[in-house]
């Protein structure tokens, strides 16, 4: 006979667990903004297999531009201390993602838009297509969007110059 109540219980320790490297994010992240005196709510949620910690502003958001950089240099910086702290506060590595302001939100949408576009164009021409070098995340996107389209894709190359091939 086997047991059929481990599997809801596992899905529960998963939750809690991932809940938990949020609330340790979310408290780093606080001490952050207050060592630099920014302004910024901080909201937590689940998303899949990860936790998601944003960093919102109720008013104009220039300051917490500061915290994203140049294309978001500053905001991968910033997830890899996070992840950091609550690796040393709980054993584990983390699969956090930080986003700050909806920068990352608004990336996601365009490189799904980049993603289903490569799919077409690899479709239409019988070829592969090869995208510009991109970051672990944005490749993620890319490669989930072209699934969506129906289509393979790959990642070659090494860092950072590793990009995302699109396979008709």
């Amino acid at each position: 006979m086997t047991d059929t109540t481990s599997a809801p219980a596992e899905e529960t320790d998963e939750l809690t667990r991932l809940e938990q490297e949020g609330e340790i994010a979310a408290d780093y992240l606080e001490g952050l903004l207050d060592i630099a005196d920014l302004d910024g709510d901080i909201d937590m949620d689940v998303e899949g297999d990860r936790a998601a910690v944003s960093i919102v502003s109720d008013g104009p958001s220039r300051d917490l531009q500061k915290l994203v950089g140049r294309d978001g240099e500053v905001l991968e910086a910033l997830q890899e201390l996070t992840r950091l702290a609550v690796h040393r506060e709980t054993g584990e590595r983390s699969r956090l993602m930080l986003d700050i302001s909806g920068f990352r939100a608004r990336k996601r949408e365009k490189l799904t838009v980049l993603g289903t576009q490569a799919a077409q164009q690899a479709k239409d021409s019988g070829e592969p297509v090869k995208l510009q070098p991109m970051t672990p995340f944005e490749r993620k996107v890319v490669h989930d969007a072209v699934a969506a389209a129906g289509l393979r894709s790959e990642s070659e190359g090494e860092e950072p110059q590793r990009r995302v091939v699109v396979l008709p």
